[in-house]
């Protein structure tokens, strides 16, 4: 195993938030589709199943944060013996989820990981498939809780928010006016990380001298990422910093910044991959951002959907379940099963990581 590849589970502050997890029941005892979260009774002494069908279905291909995740689910199932595949549209929209879900319904496959570009629109969909035996797990981005059986939380969403504008505070000098790059507006993890900081912008004494003057959405597509990132600048002639909570906003951000006048003037942070972000640090575009390690978080998507497959677990708060080498974690409320917390990235430790 490749020290990088070890850093993600030694390094202090991944190494206690893969050993924790919060969440909790689903609402399965109300619905009447199938799936791990409608009745069926845990058993914790089982063995995970061999020979599960796993499909995965993101906001959108061709995304690194995706392929990154696709590739630590892959490595689950394979283990598993199961077959997997990575399947879906490449427009960050709601509507184009929904064939992939219904056909993957069609096919019987037994595990679904969604992550999903709208809180409430793929609902139908996704009790049909329940309704045919199909457990659906979410992660990175969740839908109504009636509408699936757990949810992969990559962090506690508060964290994130706090995380993202304590960034932002300290590369301003605590001072100025900041504007959000996000991904779709529908996409219920931004949106929750972006309340997150309005509320802190409004309660919390040490952001008084910041102002939120903008929230514009790129729809997780690099080029309009890019021009909404230019839109901004020549809205807002004094922004002092631009945050984007999305690892396509942010690299689109940072080619943009990187080129113009605004480099080393307009701070950029947010979400992003090492891999991605690493040149924009080495030239001084971007100073600091954050992530959580999105091939784990599919390893421990898959894991779960294993694990609700197999029997081992409902979606009832408090059941637990081993996820490999990933460690023990817990499902807490409203059957939410969380990775960690994020790592800020910079130029002191970014070549430590490979993702």
């Amino acid at each position: 195993m490749s020290r990088k590849r070890i850093l993600r589970l030694t390094t202090p502050l991944l190494a206690a938030a893969l050993l924790a997890a919060c969440g909790g029941t689903t609402q399965g005892d109300e619905d009447e589709g199938g799936g791990a979260g409608t009745g069926a009774t845990a058993d914790p002494d089982a063995d995970f199943q061999t020979g599960l069908s796993v499909a995965m279905l993101p906001k959108s291909v061709n995304n690194p944060y995706f392929e990154s995740s696709s590739a630590g689910a892959e490595s689950v199932v394979t283990g598993l013996e199961g077959t997997f595949e990575y399947t879906g549209p490449s427009d960050a929209s709601a509507s184009s989820q929904v064939s992939y879900i219904d056909t993957l319904s069609q096919q019987a496959t037994d595990v679904i990981l969604l992550s999903a570009n709208d809180p409430n629109a793929l609902c139908s969909s996704l009790e049909q498939a329940r309704g045919a035996g199909t457990v659906v797990v979410t992660f990175d981005s969740d839908v109504d809780p009636g509408c699936r059986d757990l949810f992969v939380s990559q962090v506690d969403g508060a964290e994130v928010g706090r995380a993202l504008l304590e960034m932002t505070a300290e590369q301003i000098g605590g001072s100025g006016q900041i504007a959000v790059l996000s991904a779709t507006a529908n996409a219920t993890n931004q949106n929750a990380w972006i309340a997150v900081m309005e509320e802190e912008l409004e309660s919390n004494p040490d952001y008084a001298d910041i102002e939120l003057v903008d929230v514009v959405y790129g729809d997780d597509e690099d080029e309009k990422s890019f021009s909404e990132t230019q839109g901004l600048l020549q809205a807002h002639p004094d922004l002092s910093a631009i945050v984007s909570p999305t690892t396509v906003g942010i690299a689109a951000a940072a080619r943009y910044l990187s080129g113009s006048q605004y480099q080393g003037e307009v701070a950029l942070t947010g979400l992003g991959t090492p891999n991605q972000m690493r040149e924009y640090i080495e030239d001084g575009t971007v100073t600091e951002f954050a992530l959580w390690d999105p091939t784990a978080l599919g390893e421990l998507a898959a894991w779960t959907g294993a694990a609700a497959a197999s029997g081992i677990i409902t979606g009832a708060e408090g059941e637990t379940f081993t996820a490999g080498e990933l460690g023990e974690y817990t499902v807490g409320a409203d059957g939410v099963v969380t990775l960690g917390p994020p790592t800020r990235f910079n130029a002191d430790n970014i070549d430590d990581y490979d993702f």
